[in-house]
């Protein structure tokens, strides 16, 4: 009698086993392909947009975090490459997903809503852009990503832990680079300034804290379909409200 080989992971059988198999792509080269299509596509849209473009703004910082995220891919600067390579992938689709619904005519997230409806508002300052977009995608998207790839890879949000934080560091020392970039110059502005109290007011760490306890809320409660939707509903929202008031137009 013949025996299929079983594989050591959940109890499947093992493509490996069969004469025709092919050696699996190694971790690193799976999560450096995915990242290359997302910095494909963010490319192509980096080269549509305008630059005034509220959107192109945010487009042009989740471009240079997603470079250096690749970069890091390539060096060895994850526990999990092929893990860190899902999340990156599966985070930015949620981002596709708002630009291709807006093209569309259809509705976005209510997280993304602000900053496609101010897009071209002329008080509304290129910083403001950029955060309302990163609030959008670490607040809202990130904590759905975390579950999306815990889904794929059958895996807890734990195994995950390590490797969500690098990213947060990452965007974390990325943060201040872009602030410094985008902000005014200090003859324009003083302490007193609407600018500089807006963007005080809001936090990337204090954001991806958020987004990794949803994302831990959401997936315990992933067996009661009603509450998950709710929850994931109000997290929608209440990011969105956040959006909309660091979108506030600003005198000139």
């Amino acid at each position: 009698m013949t025996t299929t080989r079983r594989s050591p992971l959940r109890g499947r059988p093992d493509p490996a086993a069969g004469p025709a198999a092919r050696p699996p792509a190694s971790p690193h080269t799976a999560a450096t392909t995915s990242v290359a299509e997302v910095l494909t596509r963010m490319r192509a849209l980096a080269a549509a947009l305008p630059a005034e473009d509220g959107v192109a703004v945010f487009n042009g910082v989740y471009l240079a975090v997603t470079e250096a995220v690749a970069h890091r891919l390539g060096g060895g600067g994850f526990q999990d490459p092929a893990a860190a390579g899902e999340l990156d992938l599966r985070f930015a689709r949620r981002y596709f997903d708002a630009v291709d619904a807006t093209a569309a005519g259809l509705r976005p997230p209510a997280c993304w809503r602000p900053l496609f409806q101010l897009r071209r508002h002329p008080g509304v300052r290129p910083l403001q852009f950029a955060l309302a977009g990163i609030n959008a995608h670490i607040g809202h998207d990130l904590a759905l990503a975390v579950l999306d790839t815990c889904r794929a890879l059958e895996c807890e949000p734990a195994a995950l832990e390590a490797d969500f934080d690098r990213v947060g560091e990452l965007l974390t020392s990325l943060e201040e680079r872009i602030r410094e970039r985008l902000m005014p110059g200090p003859d324009v502005l003083d302490v007193a300034d609407p600018l500089t109290h807006l963007i005080g007011s809001w936090s990337l760490d204090k954001a991806r804290d958020g987004a990794w306890a949803a994302a831990r809320a959401l997936w315990s409660v992933r067996r009661l379909p009603e509450v998950a939707e709710e929850l994931t509903e109000r997290l929608d929202a209440g990011v969105g409200l956040v959006g909309r008031m660091l979108l506030t137009p600003l005198p000139g």
